[in-house]
């Protein structure tokens, strides 16, 4: 079996290439459902005060792409962003 290196799974049309990105987060806007700490906890969590995201890595690794992508599309209240170069 074949071992995939998560990095090159950044951007499969060129694997040797990582694809940077960036994570960003409106606390104004977030209503702490939770769907991003749940989703992907390395790179997202809630304040214990008020339960708001808090972004721990605003440029994750390759390997959180497709968590990080999730956790924005099923944030309810629209409050990530996520940017790849």
């Amino acid at each position: 079996m074949k071992t995939v290196d998560p990095a090159n799974l950044a951007n499969p049309a060129n694997p040797t290439r990582s694809v940077k990105m960036r994570v960003a987060a409106d606390r104004s806007k977030c209503m702490g459902a939770g769907m991003c700490a749940l989703n992907a906890p390395e790179v997202f969590d809630q304040d214990e005060e008020e339960g708001l995201v808090v972004v721990l890595e605003p440029e994750p690794p390759a390997e959180h792409r497709y968590a990080v992508r999730d956790a924005v599309n099923l944030c309810p209240a629209g409050a990530l962003r996520f940017e790849e170069d």
